[in-house]
C-alpha cells in the first residue's frame, strides 16, 4: 500500500511506483528522476531490484534501506512533504493503514514502522532466474555463443568483473570514471559528500548489472541512453580526469562490443514486469479503503516474515550463490 500511495507526496500527484516501475526493472526509463511540479532532479533512479543485498542505498551510499524512505518523501523537490510529521498526520487518518498497522506491529502508525513496510517490501524485489543463472546452475545451452563469448570477455579482456563482481554483479563500492558525456565539470561531487575524503570526489556507487537490458539511461546522471554507448565508454578508458586506477583502454574490436552487450542482455529475467501485490497506484486521500485486504509486507532484517505476508518465497535467492 504504502510504496503504491501517491499520498505520500504532498500534492498527492506521485508515489514511489511513480519512479520504480516494475516493467523499467523498478526505475523510471527516464536520465533523470523527476519529482512533485514536474521538477527535474540530477541523478538517475536506480533500480530497487536486490536492493535487499546493498549495504548503501543511493549513489552515494548515504543510507541503509529503512533510512533511504523518508528521503525522497521529505525532498523538496522530490515528493515535498513539508516535514515528517505532515507525512504521520495524514497516514494516521487512513483506516487501512490504522487497523494495517495494529494487526503487523501491535501498535499505531508511526514513522519507524513506515520505514520498516516500506524497506520490507523493497527486499522481496529480488530478481528471478536469468539465462545466466541457468547457464551457471549447469544449463550450457542456457547462453547463445554470442553469450557465452561475452561472459569471457566480461571476466577477462573488457575487465568488468573487477567492479560489476560477485552475485549481484557490484562490488557496492565507489568509483570516479572522469566527465562523462558532455561534460567539461560535473558539479556533483558523488560519495565525497558523505565521506570527506578527497579519494571519493566525484565517486558513485557501482550498480548492480542485474536486469540492466530492462533499464535505459546509465550512469548516475543518465548520460548514456543505451548499453552500447556505456561499453563505448570503458572501452575508451573513462573519462577525461580524475578517475579510479581499474580503468584502461581496453582495445575491443567491434564485434566483442557486439558479444559482450549479448552477454549483458542475458543478466535479465523475463519474469519481472508487474508488482507482486499487483496492484496499481492509488490516493491515500479516495482509493484507500478500496485497495486490496492484504497489509504491507513486513519482515524481519534477517528475512523472517512477523506480518500477514512472508518473503515471496519464488523468488530463487539460491542463485545468489553463483558467481560469474
Amino acid at each position: 500500500m504504502l510504496f503504491l500511495d501517491k499520498g505520500l507526496s504532498n500534492d498527492h500527484s506521485i508515489s514511489y511506483a511513480s519512479s520504480h516501475d516494475p516493467t523499467k526493472a523498478y526505475s523510471d526509463g527516464l536520465a533523470t528522476r523527476v519529482g512533485i511540479n514536474h521538477n527535474r532532479l540530477k541523478r538517475r533512479t536506480p533500480s530497487l531490484l536486490n536492493s535487499a543485498y546493498n549495504p548503501a542505498q543511493f549513489w552515494d551510499g548515504a543510507k541503509s534501506l529503512e533510512e533511504q524512505v523518508l528521503v525522497p518523501i521529505l525532498g523538496k523537490g522530490e515528493m515535498g512533504m513539508p516535514v515528517s510529521e505532515t507525512l504521520l498526520a495524514r497516514l494516521q487518518q487512513v483506516p487501512k493503514y490504522r487497523s494495517g498497522f495494529r494487526e503487523a506491529f501491535k501498535r499505531e502508525v508511526n514513522l519507524l514502522d513506515v520505514q520498516r513496510s516500506i524497506a520490507a517490501f523493497e527486499r522481496t524485489l529480488v530478481t528471478p532466474a536469468s539465462a545466466f543463472d541457468r547457464y551457471a546452475a549447469g544449463d550450457k545451452q542456457a547462453l547463445t555463443d554470442p553469450q557465452k563469448r561475452g561472459l569471457i570477455l566480461f571476466i577477462g579482456k573488457a575487465a568488468c568483473r573487477q567492479c560489476h563482481s560477485g552475485p549481484n554483479f557490484t562490488d557496492n563500492k565507489f568509483h570516479s570514471l572522469g566527465l562523462l558525456s558532455g561534460q567539461k565539470k560535473d558539479p556533483d561531487v558523488g560519495r565525497f559528500a558523505i565521506s570527506k575524503s578527497p579519494a571519493d570526489r566525484g565517486a558513485f556507487k557501482t550498480p548492480s548489472l542485474r536486469s540492466v537490458r530492462l533499464q535505459s539511461h546509465f550512469m548516475h546522471n543518465g548520460s548514456f541512453a543505451n548499453l552500447a554507448g556505456v561499453i563505448a565508454f570503458y572501452d575508451n578508458g573513462g573519462g577525461a580526469g580524475l578517475k579510479s586506477n581499474l580503468l584502461f583502454k581496453l582495445h575491443l574490436t567491434d564485434a566483442e562490443q557486439v558479444d559482450l552487450l549479448a552477454f549483458l542482455n542475458a543478466l535479465a529475467s523475463s519474469n519481472i514486469g508487474r508488482f507482486p501485490l499487483d496492484q496499481h497506484e492509488v490516493n491515500t486521500s479516495s482509493a484507500c479503503n478500496e485497495l486490496a485486504t492484504n497489509p504491507p509486507v513486513i519482515v524481519n532484517q534477517d528475512g523472517t516474515a512477523y506480518g500477514r505476508l512472508p518473503l515471496n518465497r519464488n523468488s530463487p535467492t539460491r542463485i545468489l550463490k553463483y558467481y560469474p
